[in-house]
């Protein structure tokens, strides 16, 4: 197995996934509910994380030839998509890709939202679903995707751990804190964003190469 293709596959969707980032959403949208009520959500929501990335890293090459797009093609629109994620990020601003005001507000009177907006598209957005269907792609062996879904798997169950103990994390890091954390997150998702451009339109134009 290629450790080195899995690691750097699952430090880049940890970056994009980002729980940490999503904190601050999850205790406005739980706010109000009691400690069970808010437990059963975190609990969800990592449960939906999870299942959507190993779901997607299985699926999604599938989807791509039913609609006949090509990988260089995603690669170059989903690092544009991500580049995009990466600048907001740096600029301590939530993507509007993974979540609006709108959606917030609609969120407000959902009874339940840990699947939707929390785990989609909060965190297991069209950004983090487009580099794992990349990876899926560029996965070298079966063994290698097994691995994989195991690592997402264990990212959901980092979502659950990181909503789950929201509260103190909030109050340990602040605002700034978590505000440092997404700029790194930033840096790392806008390197993987050029990357992935890169090498699609090196197969799109071969000229450039």
């Amino acid at each position: 197995m290629e450790w080195a293709f899995i690691i750097k596959a699952l430090v880049g969707v940890i970056a994009i996934v980002d729980p940490v980032g999503a904190i601050p959403v999850y205790l406005g949208m739980s706010s109000g509910k009691t400690r069970q009520e808010r437990r059963v959500i975190a609990r969800t929501t990592g449960i939906a994380v999870g299942s959507a990335l190993v779901v997607t890293l299985w699926t999604g090459q599938w989807v791509l030839k039913f609609f006949g797009i090509g990988i260089p093609s995603f690669q170059v629109g989903g690092g544009i998509l991500i580049l995009l994620m990466a600048m907001a990020m740096l600029h301590a601003s939530p993507p509007r890709a993974k979540h609006t005001q709108e959606e917030a507000e609609e969120a407000t009177d959902k009874a339940d939202p840990a699947v939707v907006p929390l785990a989609i598209p909060l965190m297991a957005g069209p950004g983090a679903l487009s580099m794992v269907i990349v990876t899926g792609h560029q996965a070298p062996g079966l063994w290698d995707k097994v691995v994989i879904s195991g690592g997402f798997v264990l990212i959901g169950a980092l979502a659950w751990l990181t909503l789950r103990l929201s509260e103190k994390l909030g109050n340990y890091l602040g605002v700034t804190g978590i505000n440092i954390i997404n700029r790194v997150m930033g840096m790392v998702l806008a390197a993987i964003g050029v990357q992935f451009i890169a090498t699609g339109l090196k197969v799109l134009l071969p000229g450039l190469g």
